[in-house]
Order: structure tokens, then sequence, then C-alpha cells
């Protein structure tokens, strides 16, 4: 992956959307994704800074700016660092 874009996948684990990252790959390819408003399949697709998500997870759906990229799934208030919510339930 090109320096500043990271996997959706692996991002959305970082920021906890998924408990585990073949979830995270699954919400994806099941279509509960969408980045910069286009619906996306594709687990692998590269995320950079700014772009704009969304996820219909079961209990939510949240909008949210990618922040930052994360090099590893901490803690809540560390995955919360990687984005800006932008949905108003989020706050």
């Amino acid at each position: 992956m090109r320096d500043g874009r990271q996997r959706l996948d692996k991002w959305l684990w970082f920021a906890r959307f998924a408990r585990t990252r073949t979830l995270a790959a699954r919400l994806v390819t099941d279509g509960h994704v969408r980045v910069n408003g286009m619906r996306t399949d594709n687990a692998a697709k590269g995320l950079g800074l700014g772009d704009v998500v969304t996820v219909a997870a079961p209990h939510a759906t949240m909008a949210v700016r990618v922040v930052d990229l994360g090099d590893r799934r901490g803690p809540s208030e560390e995955a919360k660092t990687l984005y800006e919510a932008l949905s108003p339930q989020q706050e």
C-alpha cells in the first residue's frame, strides 16, 4: 500500500468499528460501508486522510472523517483519535 494509505478493513478494526479484522472485512464485503459516498465491497481499498467513511452497523449508522491511520488496535480512547465524528448521535 502506498504511503499515506491504509487498507479499509484494517482501519475499521483499528478504529474499533469491528471486533476482529475478519468481521471488518465482512462489513465491507456485505456492502455496509461507504467511502466518500460510494459503496465499496473491496476490503483492501486504500483509505487516506480526509476520507469520509460511513458504516451501517447493526446498532447504528455512523459517518466519520479519517484524521489518522493508526499503527495498532489500542484502547477505545486511542481509537477515537483516528476519526472525527460527523454523525450527530456520536457526539
